[in-house]
């Protein structure tokens, strides 16, 4: 189902990459800034208010990293619903995931997102009029969790590995769990949403020699935002 005419109306996206769930021109809030969904869950609830003046629209869906993938082509291990519906002024709806049992790493984390799409309703007193409706787009993190891996997810921070290759600093995450980060820095210099995939090496665009510091912070599980800091080896 297609809400927009590109001729009248434009799409503004705002990505809730590890913190934000809605916009403050946005009138959808999602109830948490990230999703974790444990592998031996029947189905995960996601509630969804619209704390606007109007009814709006929203369409839901689940990607695999690709933010500019069309909903329609888009293959993930989970159904989500509904995917369509209209929420009411002052009202709620819970989107509900469930896991299809599709091939997924059982030994570490893997990482989806959950999409919500707010078209404001269409005005009927106003329609011969050409206006601009906005859209917003919000965008979290969806984990998929094994039970039973080792170690605590918001522990995850302080088992990174800091050093260098090069000038640049790098970081090594050996635990089963995802590290989101809000900013990093690093000799005066700061880095802004890094995400580091469990049993991974990233290479970060700062750099640092041994001995030296950095410092940030990070998104716990349950959305709040911790600094740490650490040395560089």
């Amino acid at each position: 189902m297609k809400f927009l005419s590109l001729n009248t109306r434009q799409i503004c996206t705002f990505t809730a990459l590890a913190l934000f769930s809605a916009n403050t021109l946005a009138s959808v809030v999602i109830s948490g800034t990230r999703v974790i969904y444990p592998s031996d869950a029947k189905e995960v609830s996601v509630k969804i208010t619209n704390g606007g003046p109007s009814p709006v629209l929203l369409q839901s869906w689940i990607d695999n990293g690709d933010a500019n993938a069309k909903p329609a082509a888009i293959q993930v291990p989970f159904v989500l619903t509904p995917p369509m519906n209209r929420v009411e002024s002052s009202k709620g709806q819970t989107l509900r995931i469930s896991y299809t049992g599709g091939i997924l790493p059982m030994d570490k984390e893997s990482v989806f997102w959950l999409n919500v799409l707010e078209v404001p309703a269409k005005n009927q007193a106003k329609t011969d009029e050409n206006r601009l409706q906005m859209a917003f787009r919000s965008r979290i993190k969806l984990f998929f969790r094994p039970v039973g891996l080792e170690g605590n997810a918001n522990d995850a921070v302080k088992a990174i590995v800091w050093s260098t290759q090069g000038s640049s600093i790098q970081a090594t995450n050996p635990t089963p769990y995802y590290v989101s980060l809000v900013n990093l820095s690093a000799n005066g210099k700061k880095l802004d949403n890094a995400m580091i995939a469990p049993r991974s090496t990233m290479k970060l665009a700062l750099s640092g020699q041994a001995g030296s510091k950095v410092a940030g912070s990070y998104v716990n599980d349950y959305g709040a935002v911790n600094s740490f800091d650490a040395v560089i080896k």
